[in-house]
């Protein structure tokens, strides 16, 4: 009887997933593993907020596999043992994952492979988190893309999302897996979960796992994907997927959400269905970027950023704090902040809006926003949070040019015209009129006493004057644009 060992890891998932189903297809039973080796992340292991969701997820496969006769076995320690113990233990012949693209991962993948295959083992990688792998589209030249437009260009012309793979009906597992530690047990011994409980506010928001991402792609691709063009920018409305930690983790595969909405896809939602998907390429960009450009998950792409005259650490610490707790006296900035720490996620038309904030109004470096996120975001991704904040700090690849800095206010005013969004998440200054609900500061004396509220007491005086931090960040910027 052959047995092959599925090693879970950025994929957990039963459908659309390639290595289960090269298993399934060439065993007579499989041996589902899980191994927690956050050590092994470099410099970026799990934050907070993604061991929360781990745990749920992991949970929530465990309980999918014993629906099909399996379980999954969960082991901490260093892959390559763990998966030697584990051959040696069940008689495995062959071990099978999904491919990874950070640096680490893929110095320990190849590590892992040649150590096993010298032992006779067969190991296979599979493409299961994207659609397109990173080496596969390159430039006229041959190099790698560092603009989206082209590289999206790219992507249509060559690549044709296959047909996502149904989930198996059964997964045998061999005779020795009931020796081995499956389950419930040893998740909760991997103490993902913090033990001062702040993650009220993530439970009510999310259902990590693979039955509450098909439930959150299906509420938006028959409820938010047709509008989705004009939804995405208001953050007080339910306009977005809320797909990406489902996408993170890989409870979903990108195949699925681009399958799922295609066939939504008609004369009505054509517009909305197409931004979606260009959602969806620009994840695999950032995959791209993360393959070829490894260092820039804390290193500045455009290297004349190098040397950008950020303030000092002594200089902008309280700044950070006020920045990291909602308290900057911005409301759409400190709204943002508040969501993050509450559900773990943050509209990504607000996450542009602080970014901008925290590296040109502020001056602090777009490192300490990317931690911060890497903490507190559920859908907390390497490669999509390096993207996002060297945009915003304008060093990366399809960077806003550093002049273009967002004015909250007008931001504020645009996206969030009712103040909907803002009252959910300051509170303190909801009895304002819209108006000045986006600037409190330049609010009447009366309009405030109206509301019964103090600035400096109820809620901040800004952190910074937004004119005349705007100027010294373009002064700075003329100091290494070159």
């Amino acid at each position: 009887m052959s047995t092959h060992i599925v090693w879970f890891r950025r994929d957990l998932r039963l459908a659309d997933n390639p290595a289960l189903y090269a298993a399934l297809e060439e065993a007579d039973a499989v041996l589902p593993v899980y191994i927690h080796a956050p050590e092994q992340e470099a410099d970026w292991p799990p934050g907070a907020a993604s061991r929360w969701w781990l745990h749920h997820s992991l949970n929530a496969l465990h309980a999918a596999l014993e629906q099909r006769g399996s379980g999954l076995i969960v082991r901490a320690g260093d892959p390559l043992t763990v998966l030697q113990e584990l051959i040696a233990a069940s008689g495995a012949t062959a071990v099978h994952w999904g491919r990874c693209y950070e640096a680490a991962a893929i110095a320990r993948d190849r590590s892992v492979k040649a150590a096993l295959r010298e032992a006779g083992i067969s190991v296979r990688s599979h493409a299961s988190n994207l659609m397109a792998e990173p080496w596969t589209l390159a430039t006229g030249n041959g190099d790698p893309y560092r603009v989206y437009s082209p590289f999206a260009r790219r992507f249509h012309a060559f690549v044709q999302p296959s047909e996502p793979l149904p989930a198996p009906a059964r997964v045998p597992l061999p005779e020795a897996a009931t020796r081995m530690a499956l389950g419930s047990a040893a998740i909760d011994a991997l103490e993902l979960l913090p033990r001062i409980r702040w993650d009220e506010g993530l439970a009510e928001a999310w259902s990590p796992g693979e039955a509450g991402a098909q439930a959150r792609l299906q509420h938006f691709v028959h409820s938010g994907a047709g509008r989705y063009d004009t939804g995405r920018e208001a953050p007080g409305t339910d306009g977005t997927s809320r797909l990406s930690p489902h996408l993170h983790f890989g409870e979903l595969s990108p195949r699925q959400a681009w399958a799922a909405s295609e066939a939504v896809k008609d004369q009505s939602t054509q517009s909305g269905v197409e931004h979606f998907q260009r959602e969806l390429i620009w994840r695999e960009f950032a995959y791209h970027l993360i393959y070829h450009y490894p260092h820039t998950v804390d290193t500045p792409l455009n290297p004349r950023f190098a040397d950008f005259p950020w303030r000092s650490p002594s200089d902008y610490a309280e700044d950070l704090r006020a920045f990291q707790r909602g308290q900057t006296g911005i409301p759409i900035v400190d709204a943002g902040m508040r969501q993050l720490w509450h559900t773990g996620w943050m509209h990504n038309r607000v996450r542009m809006i602080v970014g901008s904030f925290l590296t040109k109004n502020l001056l602090i470096p777009w490192q300490e926003g990317a931690r911060w996120f890497w903490d507190t975001l559920v859908d907390a991704d390497l490669a999509s949070n390096t993207l996002g904040w060297q945009w915003a700090a304008g060093s990366g690849a399809d960077a806003a040019p550093y002049f273009r800095i967002f004015n909250p206010i007008l931001q504020s005013q645009k996206f969030d015209a009712d103040g909907a969004y803002v009252r959910e998440w300051v509170p303190e200054i909801a009895a304002l009129p819209n108006k000045p609900l986006h600037a409190p500061w330049e609010a009447s004396a009366s309009v405030l006493r109206e509301a019964g509220i103090r600035l400096g007491e109820h809620y901040p005086e800004p952190r910074v004057d937004l004119k005349a931090s705007r100027q010294r960040a373009l002064d700075a910027y003329e100091k290494v644009k070159g």
